[in-house]
């Protein structure tokens, strides 16, 4: 093994609030397979979530809460296999941590069968019992505070900013207090004002990662394919840096078009066989053909379907 491979490691939670203490921005992506995985981690990102958000930019559901435990493990899997460096999250899907013994239960899933480094719950107050259970037993936890995708019903349905009141505002200062104090390493404020966010984070001894809240969180997540400029909604929050949704596109009309005019495959995409052997194999040596009278209309030669 080269001495470079040696040198890497996974993140842990630590080395997070290690960057935190030095005053190091953290950006984090959301990452939903392996190839993706891949270039994310090349690309130096420390930490990768594997979000539920899979379940509508991935697998087309409507929203967040039909996503399965199932579903979850299997792509939390699949970015590990293709993450050596990023600390990887698992993002714990609705009704997985109903109750502080069935979080344990399966976080500890998330570690042992997909191999994830920390599992995401949301919720602020009402979770600090579940996240003070999951910590307890061994698992590090990153809070979801601010609007809350699993609880979309309870919160109206609609997308919407969270903490716009004096007494919703007052609620996430608690929740984000909650959460810290029952060991969270990290808290991710979604869709809060950014002032609030900004006094947030500075009464935190832990990262806030902030996603429409503005730049005075410790860090930002965005979802991988509002990133990439994949999907026909992107938020308004998001900025795309890529117009893949354009390029895949562009390449799948071209590469049809080359199809219909016999542009492809071309010689660099073909393999060929020795023309002789090619003779052998059908029967059109001279020896064959010396012992073969070819029938009126036909070619002298083994018939295609002789061993069939």
């Amino acid at each position: 093994m080269s001495a470079g491979a040696e040198s890497i490691r996974r993140l842990t939670v630590a080395d997070i609030a290690r960057m935190h203490a030095d005053g190091e921005r953290l950006p984090t992506l959301t990452a939903y397979d392996y190839p993706t995985a891949r270039i994310l981690d090349e690309a130096g990102i420390p930490m990768l979530l594997v979000g539920d958000s899979l379940g509508q930019v991935l697998l087309g559901y409507d929203s967040t809460v039909r996503v399965t435990m199932t579903e979850m493990l299997h792509h939390t899997a699949a970015v590990v296999r293709g993450s050596s460096r990023a600390l990887v999250i698992g993002d714990m899907p609705f009704l997985s941590y109903s109750t502080p013994g069935e979080a344990v239960e399966n976080a500890g899933r998330f570690l042992r069968e997909a191999g994830a480094t920390a599992v995401k719950i949301e919720g602020g107050v009402r979770s600090a019992r579940t996240v003070e259970a999951l910590v307890r037993a061994g698992i590090p936890v990153m809070g979801h505070i601010g609007w809350t995708p699993q609880s979309q019903h309870g919160l109206g349905g609609k997308v919407r900013v969270q903490g716009k009141g004096r007494d919703t505002a007052r609620a996430l200062l608690a929740d984000a207090v909650a959460i810290q104090e029952a060991g969270a390493f990290s808290i991710v404020v979604e869709l809060v004002p950014e002032q609030l966010a900004a006094v947030i984070t500075s009464r935190l001894r832990i990262p806030t990662i902030g996603i429409g809240a503005g730049a005075g969180c410790s860090g930002q997540v965005q979802v991988l394919t509002d990133l990439l400029g994949l999907g026909t909604f992107r938020p308004r929050h998001a900025r795309a840096y890529a117009d893949l949704q354009g390029t895949i596109g562009a390449a799948a009309r071209t590469w049809a078009a080359d199809v219909m005019e016999g542009r492809f495959p071309g010689p660099a995409e073909s393999v060929r066989m020795d023309e002789a052997t090619l003779d052998e194999a059908l029967g059109r040596t001279p020896d064959d053909r010396a012992t073969t009278e070819p029938r009126a209309g036909h070619m002298a030669g083994i018939p295609l379907d002789r061993d069939l």
